[in-house]
């Protein structure tokens, strides 16, 4: 399956991975994820963290991740599989993180990276003392299918009675000693290290969180000296929406309309582009943008400017990215949109640069020749053109309804309102051509390397 519709199937297809009376775990597109695992683990993987994706796709990917051997894969790979492990366990609701692992039991899927996996989940999760008190018996299962019964009781019991050691003799360097467990001599002290704590960050935590699993309520657990960052961006929906609340861009292009300082206003608007770009890699290719510039794009009374500002928000955003970049307007201007579009003509406009990926940014209202949009875009095909695509379509709210706003069903489409949507909205309008699907590569290689993941 190709990267767009992986995607896409990602963003939509919502249904629990679950487990059977037996044990085993039941998903419906468990062929799809295996298919997709096999041809390319990395990028499989990487698909997980793009802004959209439903949680149970992501437990279904850390499932499918930790489950298939990494024999045969380079380092760096395996690198980039471990980091991407640990974002999805922790920024995944533990339930369904603890799905998956429960799964992987049942799998009897028992690779190292699993039991790395396993025990950073169970002693290093940043909710672990409220999954311990909540989740004992599920977590204890999958700690010691990775460790192994045996081993996982063993060095469970070392660390209590290294604990009673010190309590008994009372005195604070024999405490410290039994906390910090790195450090302890003996056979028990390096059994410990070699079975358990060089799996861990921080063996000192781990040796509290393990005392607390297999023996509740007698030690206090500390919460974690830093969080993980979270898989989609932490969004606060205005309670009203208005044409200046819908991102830093779109709110200066509205004041700009609106007839604003423009001496004070541009410098603020570049400022703003460079920080929604900040940290993108560029994109080596050719895209065309065909721009509704129509007197629907406009709106009118408090909605005044709210849908052309985003999509020209969009515009800036794309022509900072993309090395090269092909703006077609259709109707009047971006200062003064009027009349109506002709996305149509636009289009074959578009596709006479010789781009790689054609945008269609439009609010969805074909007001020159209706149909003729859905027209030529089935014929494209027909005649020999293969470059891609895709429909933006323009709101001004997440609600709004856009089942009557799609001149062309055909081609691929999303709809966006927000500056916060493009994050989302660029993963998925890149990976429709070959040089976006190594952007978006890239793009979650550097989220991984600059998060705290």
């Amino acid at each position: 399956m190709d990267t767009p519709t992986l995607l896409q199937h990602f963003r939509t297809h919502d249904v629990p991975l679950v487990l059977s009376r037996s044990g085993e775990p039941v998903w419906d597109d468990a062929e799809l994820h295996r298919t997709a695992q096999l041809s390319d683990p990395e990028g499989y993987a990487l698909l997980a963290l793009v802004p959209g994706a439903l949680p149970w796709q992501r437990a279904r990917v850390l499932l499918r991740t930790l489950a298939a051997t990494q024999d045969g894969l380079d380092e760096r790979t395996r690198a980039t599989l471990a980091k991407v492990t640990r974002a999805l366990m922790f920024g995944l609701p533990p339930a369904y993180a603890l799905t998956a692992l429960l799964a992987l039991r049942r799998l009897r899927a028992n690779h190292k990276h699993v039991t790395r996996a396993v025990v950073a989940f169970v002693l290093e999760h940043p909710e672990a003392d409220t999954l311990i008190e909540a989740r004992r018996p599920a977590l204890v299962d999958c700690f010691e299918h990775a460790l192994g019964k045996t081993t996982a009781r063993a060095c469970a019991r070392l660390i209590a009675e290294a604990t009673e050691t010190a309590e008994a003799a009372g005195t604070a360097r024999t405490a410290r000693t039994a906390e910090n467990t790195e450090t302890a001599g003996g056979d028990g002290g390096r059994y410990l290290r070699r079975s358990l704590l060089r799996f861990t960050a921080d063996p000192v935590l781990a040796t509290k969180r393990l005392r607390a699993l297999y023996a509740p309520g007698t030690y206090g657990v500390p919460a974690p000296q830093e969080a993980p960052a979270p898989l989609d961006p932490v969004r606060e929906y205005p309670p009203i929406v208005t044409p200046t609340n819908r991102g830093d861009i779109a709110a200066t292009l509205v004041h700009l309309y609106q007839g604003g300082p423009a001496a004070e206003l541009r410098p603020a608007l570049a400022g703003y582009v460079a920080a929604a770009t900040r940290g993108l890699p560029g994109l080596d290719a050719s895209v065309a943008m065909v721009l509704d510039t129509s007197g629907s794009m406009r709106g009118y009374g408090e909605r005044e400017w709210a849908v052309m500002s985003q999509a020209v928000a969009l515009r800036l955003v794309l022509a900072e990215i993309c090395d090269r970049f092909t703006v077609v307007e259709t109707g009047g201007s971006e200062r003064a949109p009027m009349g109506s579009a002709d996305l149509a003509g636009g289009l074959l406009d578009a596709l006479g640069t010789g781009p790689d990926l054609v945008v269609i940014v439009t609010d969805g209202y074909e007001n020159h020749l209706p149909g003729d949009l859905a027209r030529v875009a089935a014929t494209l095909p027909r005649a020999g053109v293969t470059t891609p695509v895709v429909r933006c379509l323009a709101a001004f709210t997440r609600g709004h309804d856009l089942t009557l706003r799609e001149p062309a069903p055909g081609l691929p489409g999303q709809a966006f309102w927000h500056q916060d949507d493009f994050a989302g909205l660029l993963a998925w309008m890149f990976a429709h051509c070959a040089p976006g699907v190594e952007w978006l590569r890239a793009t979650m290689l550097g989220r991984l390397e600059g998060g705290r993941t």
